[in-house]
């Protein structure tokens, strides 16, 4: 396979068939235009490209009017997303389901990790969400009849894969694609009633969702935003509320994880008006919590945290949604300390994470390999550097073990935070480590 395509402008490049030195001819010529120098030559693009360093306002003034693009979009979306190639979600519509599951297989396939939808669609999409109500699908298609026993088969081969624990599931992620294209398939060309519909609607739902998670940890944020707006599509078309409120849910945990917290906190809000299960409930002011965390909006918070803790604590004979079925005191606790401690309280953030940490079932791996992330931070900021050399170790280990490049970026992250103490033992293999994995 070819080398994923990192950043915006590169893939500008590429759909005009530019070489960087072709880019260095455009941004001349532009410049010349006005009577000015560009300054700009192919070290300067490759900084740009490798996300080293950001062209500053004149640079972008003359990308843009060499790729020709409008000088309002430049302050709509801003660097890099104003760049050629931005991608926007369909409608919110039953017509577009089946074109939103075969536009995320195909994504899953693209060479592009930096795209994510820009906070004004995404917010536009959320918004068609939390106003809309699911449309009736029509009783058949054209095509063979699907019958109950094989969307029993399918549920259940379905069901299977995606309760797989983390260190299985990326053995099988070729396998959870395959099933969604069946599915997908059976969609678009099947005869069924309305009920048989919805089963397949969900079942798709519930494949692009885990099939979204997937690509996400593996750093490919575009991939796992296309396959989750078809999951927000599909259950849309299901009638599947609550499954749509966790799909926006995973946009905005997206958000957060890629330093737009204010994102994270909008399509929260809207996710919030679509649940009433408390666990659901629990799980998401937990992390809008964690946004407002990243904002430094204490109150805003701690509010969030103690409705999280109360709904949580709410008992009720009716099982949590699949998609937050795991939310429990372990995540409450670690989640909960980790906006302690963006908040500066490293003590009762320690304590919090450790407590966390300890109720974890084992099955839950990836989740710990972040945990033990947090916690080696805590240690880090109180200054307990042995302690936060063998967290890391530990979470280093286990990110590597299960395949899962976004826990493995987490790690390597707190490198800088570590150089101070490069005499501490430990400390430069760490380092040497941090730097190589």
């Amino acid at each position: 396979m070819d080398d994923p395509i990192r950043h915006p402008l590169a893939y500008a490049r590429e759909l005009r068939g530019w070489s960087q030195r072709d880019l260095v001819a455009a941004l001349d010529r532009a410049a010349r235009r006005h009577g000015l120098l560009s300054g700009a030559d192919k070290s300067a693009i490759s900084r740009w490209e490798h996300w080293r360093k950001t062209p500053n306002t004149d640079s972008q003034l003359l990308l843009a009017e060499a790729f020709h693009v409008p000088l309002s979009e430049l302050e709509t979306y801003g660097w890099p997303y104003w760049l050629p190639g931005r991608d926007e979600p369909l409608p919110l519509k039953a017509t577009h389901t089946v074109r939103a599951l075969h536009d995320a297989q195909r994504a899953a396939m693209d060479r592009r990790t930096f795209m994510t939808f820009s906070a004004i669609s995404l917010g536009g999409l959320a918004a068609q969400w939390a106003a809309s109500e699911p449309e009736h699908l029509s009783s058949a298609l054209s095509g063979k009849q699907v019958d109950g026993e094989l969307v029993d088969w399918l549920e259940g081969t379905g069901n299977k894969l995606t309760a797989m624990p983390t260190e299985q599931r990326q053995h099988a992620a070729r396998l959870v694609d395959a099933h969604l294209a069946t599915v997908t398939d059976l969609i678009e060309d099947g005869r069924y009633t309305g009920t048989t519909g919805r089963r397949l609607h969900r079942l798709a739902a519930s494949l692009a969702t885990t099939s979204g998670w997937h690509r996400f940890d593996q750093g490919r944020h575009w991939a796992a935003g296309k396959l989750w707006e078809a999951a927000l599509q599909s259950a849309n078309a299901a009638g599947d509320r609550d499954h749509g409120a966790g799909v926006l849910s995973d946009f905005a945990y997206q958000a957060n994880w890629l330093g737009e917290p204010k994102v994270s906190v909008d399509q929260i809000g809207h996710a919030l008006s679509g649940v009433s299960h408390p666990t659901a409930r629990s799980l998401l002011l937990l992390r809008r919590a964690r946004a407002h965390a990243a904002l430094g909006d204490r109150s805003a918070c701690y509010r969030d945290l103690t409705a999280a803790e109360s709904a949580l604590a709410v008992e009720t004979a009716d099982p949590a949604p699949g998609w937050c079925a795991w939310m429990g005191p372990a995540d409450l606790a670690v989640d909960s300390g980790r906006c302690l401690l963006d908040l500066g309280r490293t003590d009762d953030a320690h304590a919090l994470i450790a407590e966390g940490t300890a109720l974890l079932p084992r099955a839950r791996d990836k989740t710990r390999g972040i945990f033990l992330t947090y916690r080696a931070r805590s240690h880090l900021q109180a200054r307990d550097i042995e302690q936060a050399v063998a967290v890391t170790t530990e979470s280093l280990d286990l990110a590597t073990r299960i395949g899962a490049p976004r826990c493995v970026t987490l790690v390597r992250e707190l490198a800088p935070a570590f150089k101070p103490y490069r005499r501490v033992d430990g400390v430069p293999e760490l380092l040497d480590r941090l730097r190589t994995g």
